[in-house]
C-alpha cells in the first residue's frame, strides 16, 4: 500500500485532555498502529541519558543514534499506559519517570531534536492505519491526514485527572501545584517558536471536560 493511501487519525491537545486514552481505545478498536509521540521523545531522552550523549555532540552522533533508535508501541490493555518497546525490551516504566519527563521537556524544544524525530514519526505510518497522539500531529507531522482531532478540557479538569493518575501510582500531589504545572506547560506549548500547540485549521475540536472516554470515542467516530 502506498504511504499516501494509509489512513491516519491525528489526536492533538494539551496535557491531560485525554489524548493517550482515546488514541489507545481507537487503536485497539480499529486494530491500527499507534504512535505516542511524547513517549518517542521520552525514549530519545532516555537513550541519550543512558549513552551520555549531550546536545553538544548530538549532530556528530546523529547517524549512530538513528541506527540504534528502534522504537515500537503496543496499545496494550485499556486503562494501562501504551507499552514502549525499545530494542525488543519493554521500557515503559523507565521512560515515564519525572526525571525523564523534565529532560524530555528541555530536549523537545530544540529544533535539532525535532528534526531528528520527525522522520521517525512518519515511519509509523504503516497499513492498515495509524492513530497518532501528540501536540503537532495534525499541524506538522501528518498535516496531510484526512482525520484530525483536537482534544481539550478545562485546566481544572485536567489537573483532577492528573491527580487521580498519580494517586493510583501511590503518589500524593498538591492540586495547586498541579494547576500551576499545567498552566506553565500550556504556556510553553502554545508560545514555543517551533511547532506550537494549536489546532489544525481543518481539525475537529472536542471538549472532553464533561465526557467519559467512551463518549469521546463515540463522538470521534461520527466524523470518520
Amino acid at each position: 500500500m502506498n504511504e499516501l493511501d494509509i489512513p491516519v487519525i491525528t489526536i492533538d491537545g494539551p496535557s491531560g485532555a485525554g489524548k493517550g486514552t482515546i488514541a489507545q481505545m481507537l487503536a485497539l478498536e480499529l486494530s491500527w498502529n499507534i504512535l505516542d509521540s511524547g513517549a518517542l521523545y521520552r525514549t530519545l531522552a532516555y537513550f541519550m541519558q543512558e549513552n551520555e550523549i549531550s546536545l553538544d555532540i548530538f549532530n556528530e552522533k546523529k547517524e549512530e543514534i538513528k541506527k540504534n533508535f528502534n522504537v515500537s508501541f503496543d496499545p496494550g490493555i485499556p486503562g494501562e499506559p501504551v507499552k514502549v518497546i525499545f530494542e525488543n525490551k519493554d521500557i515503559t516504566s523507565l521512560v515515564r519517570t519525572e526525571e525523564i519527563a523534565k529532560l524530555t521537556s528541555n530536549l523537545a524544544a530544540e529544533p535539532i531534536i525535532r528534526d531528528f524525530i520527525k522522520p521517525c514519526q512518519r515511519d509509523f505510518m504503516i497499513a492498515p492505519g495509524l492513530i497518532a497522539d501528540g501536540r503537532d500531529m495534525g499541524t506538522v507531522i501528518f498535516s496531510d491526514a484526512k482525520h484530525k482531532i483536537f482534544l481539550t478540557a478545562s485546566v481544572e479538569e485536567r489537573a483532577k485527572r492528573r491527580q487521580t493518575q498519580l494517586k493510583r501510582q501511590g503518589l500524593e500531589v498538591n492540586m495547586r501545584s498541579l494547576l500551576q504545572e499545567l498552566e506553565e506547560r500550556d504556556r510553553k506549548d502554545t508560545e514555543r517558536e517551533h511547532s506550537p500547540l494549536v489546532p489544525a485549521k481543518d481539525s475537529v475540536i472536542i471538549d472532553t471536560s464533561n465526557l467519559n472516554p467512551e463518549g469521546v470515542v463515540k463522538e470521534i467516530k461520527t466524523y470518520l
